[in-house]
């Protein structure tokens, strides 16, 4: 239902497309709040695009582009670490000059509140304007949660990469945790994508809970299809992630070996790449053979097939918001098992969302084991489970309406719960 009070919003964050991941996200929350009624100059700091068909046909959509000229392959992103720090610095320039733009837009017909996605920090909000406009921030990660696994996991970081990379991100991290834990005190409203991600904000950056709301991220579910399809001969574990920091890369290793010791008939297969800045694909080398392989990273527009062909999704990470791999799965009719700091897991039925803990590798053996008898038993019942139950927490109606509601709540004092 349309809200009663369609609001003013000014967007800023990255820019939408149809790839998945976070710009797909864009895309559906975008989409979804512009269905609504609600009015939205997006301010994106890259330079102009096309944006997607179906945000293009929303009159109450606007956008405006920045003017940043970062590029791939240039001297100053020829390095994986050189890119990291200068694709930093680029999107703060643009987002600067963006500045004048929202002040001007502002005078013009006031905004109702700024939505600031993705990142806790921007230099795109305008400082005055949030003392009489409210600020909503609804971001993907923060600094002080990266930097605690960069620094516990700085074994693995040394015999993945060089040194001086674990140092460089590490200086890069701790100023930008600095400075998220200044900046998120300016939000009126933080919107968490997970409850164990708001409750790391919340202790981490001292951000009181009673300014929160949580709503996932929300899918496209008409991009997926449930297979409903039999068990593989041998069942295939597939480990859809970022080859890098807090995956919990080494824990997927560990248990490849255990199932391979238990004799528990699977192939585990990995995919994924590494970031531009954390890179632990040589961990992925201790993989047995005989029941396990790297099948490096996949086009999104391959995932699907990767799902399809899937009966077990795993995701063993030490911290992890919302990732997107779990509503894909169940979307396509997958379960999943997946420890307790992968949010996307949070209100989804434990019969086709198993839960363990972090590094209970053991755990993970004994859930994959349990998974496999359930599909074997009831293979219709689970994979439409797995499917309903994707429609029924991340569908982009329900996750938009729920945003909506919290955002009327703040500017009108109605709306909400």
């Amino acid at each position: 239902m349309p809200p009663a009070k369609p609001l003013r919003i000014a967007w800023l964050g990255g820019a939408p497309n149809e790839s998945g991941s976070a710009p797909g996200v864009v895309t559906d929350l975008l989409d979804g709040l512009a269905r609504l009624g609600h009015r939205i100059d997006c301010f994106f700091p890259a330079t102009r695009r096309d944006v997607p068909a179906r945000l293009a046909e929303h009159e109450n959509l606007n956008f405006i582009w920045g003017t940043s000229e970062w590029r791939w392959n240039r001297w100053y992103s020829r390095t994986q670490i050189t890119a990291f720090a200068s694709g930093l610095l680029s999107r703060a320039i643009a987002s600067r000059r963006l500045r004048r733009e929202i002040l001007s837009r502002h005078r013009q017909a006031p905004y109702d509140l700024i939505y600031q996605n993705q990142t806790i920090e921007s230099l795109g909000v305008p400082a005055g304007l949030t003392r009489s406009v409210p600020l909503v921030i609804r971001p993907d990660s923060h600094m002080a949660g990266e930097l605690r696994w960069l620094i516990r996991e700085r074994r693995l970081a040394f015999r993945c990469q060089p040194p001086y990379i674990f140092f460089i991100v590490a200086a890069i991290m701790s100023f930008r945790a600095l400075v998220q834990r200044v900046k998120i005190r300016r939000a009126s409203l933080l919107i968490c994508i997970s409850k164990v991600f708001r409750d790391h904000i919340v202790h981490d950056y001292g951000f009181p809970l009673e300014r929160t709301v949580v709503t996932t991220n929300p899918l496209r579910l008409d991009s997926f299809t449930n297979t409903n399809k039999p068990l593989s001969d041998p069942p295939i574990v597939l480990v859809p992630a970022r080859i890098s920091l807090r995956k919990g890369i080494e824990d997927v290793v560990a248990l490849a070996h255990a199932l391979l010791e238990r004799g528990v008939n699977v192939r585990v297969r990995v995919v994924g790449g590494p970031s531009i800045w954390s890179d632990y694909t040589k961990l992925l080398e201790d993989l047995p053979p005989e029941n396990s392989e790297y099948a490096g990273p996949i086009p999104y527009s391959g995932m699907s097939a990767e799902f399809e062909r899937s009966d077990i999704v795993l995701l063993a990470s030490k911290y992890d918001p919302c990732p997107m791999s779990v509503l894909e799965a169940l979307a396509t009719g997958v379960p999943v098992v997946a420890t307790s700091e992968v949010g996307s897991i949070e209100g989804v039925d434990r019969s086709v969302a198993a839960e363990v803990q972090p590094g209970d590798v053991a755990g993970m053996a004994a859930a994959i084991t349990a998974m496999l008898e359930r599909l074997r038993t009831s293979p219709t019942e689970t994979r439409s489970l797995a499917r309903a139950e994707a429609e029924r927490r991340f569908a982009p109606d329900v996750v938009c309406a729920q945003i909506s509601a919290a955002l009327e709540q703040l500017v009108h004092g109605s709306g909400g719960e």
